[in-house]
């Protein structure tokens, strides 16, 4: 390993200015060995968050006038507790990426030291947000069902990367799934997925028709869909209670949120962008609609309505990307998998 210029500051902590990039494969294998450390992880930030030890401000969205279906989000964080981390996940989104056959969204993640904010690593970042993603939204599915980890029927809305690793995470934490059902604008998308599920597991897998259909027969819905604006509606198909994992955040009308739990990841977050919630908030004037934060229901109990559905709508905190990224950091000099960039550096004697 190549050793950059270290420094004594004058509180006497040594720094090593080495800048290294972790590939994507890299990631991914580090995730795929280490699934229970990365739940905890995450469990950990949310509480983090919760009792004021990580700080994570609104994301900013850069969006250009002649693509207005595209965008660029920026998403800085800090985690404060114990093995402190601080960084930047900069993703950009332009759903007509699937046109040219290969995903919408890219990310990419700088860490930073903690005492001289430094860059010191660049991690390929769109495994790691989809993981935490998925992760985030499972952890909320366990609180919700009470640890009860079976599904009868899983309705997958949109079918494409994100959801493939919710699926994913739901398996690596141990559920029991009975028959999952697809949903997709595009026929090849849920094909191409449903053969992905039965290369990988035995579940009755089919592909609804009829969103609808799948909506009013699901007890867990899944939204991973790249909709700008409210195409759901209709508040009866919902009138079983399922547990509805709000990922993609736009896809539900306020009305059905006014209707039921719910749980954010950070209220003043979620709050913004015309998201379901946002538009919610602004239907009725208060905050009262949201029962509490995840945060908040991994450490206690949070009273839900068993006469009503449950939504979970995470906007997504950067914190926790920075979490598993510094863990995946960790791992990556653990086993000499870093690419190291000797010289990224240039006159740091000025």
């Amino acid at each position: 390993m190549m050793s950059g210029l270290i420094l004594n500051l004058k509180w006497g902590k040594k720094v090593d200015f080495e800048f290294c990039v972790i590939d994507g494969q890299t990631s991914n294998d580090i995730i795929e060995a280490h699934p229970n450390e990365i739940f905890q992880l995450i469990q950990t930030a949310y509480v983090a968050h919760e009792v004021g030890e990580a700080v994570n401000p609104p994301s900013y969205f850069f969006r250009i006038p002649e693509k207005p279906n595209a965008r660029i989000i920026a998403l800085p964080s800090a985690i404060t507790r114990e093995d402190k981390v601080v960084g930047m996940k900069w993703i950009g989104s332009n759903p007509d990426n699937v046109q040219y056959n290969f995903p919408r969204a890219s990310a990419t993640i700088i860490l930073n030291d903690y005492e001289t904010f430094y860059p010191y690593a660049c991690l390929e970042g769109s495994i790691i947000s989809a993981v935490r993603t998925a992760y985030s939204a499972v952890i909320a599915a366990s609180c919700i069902k009470e640890k009860d980890k079976k599904i009868k029927k899983l309705g997958v809305v949109g079918n494409g990367l994100i959801a493939k690793y919710v699926y994913k995470a739901f398996v690596a934490d141990g559920w029991e799934i009975n028959e999952i059902s697809l949903f997709d604008q595009s026929r090849k998308s849920s094909e191409k997925w449903k053969a992905y599920v039965n290369e990988e597991s035995r579940e009755s897998v089919h592909i609804a028709t009829q969103l609808e259909d799948l909506l009013k027969q699901s007890d867990m819905i899944v939204l991973t869909t790249s909709a700008l604006e409210p195409y759901i509606t209709d508040a009866t198909l919902f009138q079983h209670n399922p547990v509805v994992l709000n990922i993609s955040l736009r896809d539900l009308a306020p009305q059905i949120l006014l209707q039921s739990n719910n749980i954010v990841d950070d209220v003043e977050h979620v709050l913004q962008a015309k998201t379901s919630p946002d538009l919610a908030y602004q239907a009725c004037g208060h905050k009262d609609f949201i029962n509490g934060t995840i945060g908040r229901f991994i450490q206690h109990t949070i009273m839900l309505s068993p006469h009503k559905p449950t939504i979970f709508s995470p906007m997504g905190m950067g914190m926790l990307d920075m979490a598993v990224a510094h863990f995946i950091y960790k791992k990556s000099k653990e086993s000499g998998r870093e690419i190291n960039i000797p010289g990224f550096f240039f006159d740091l004697s000025r």
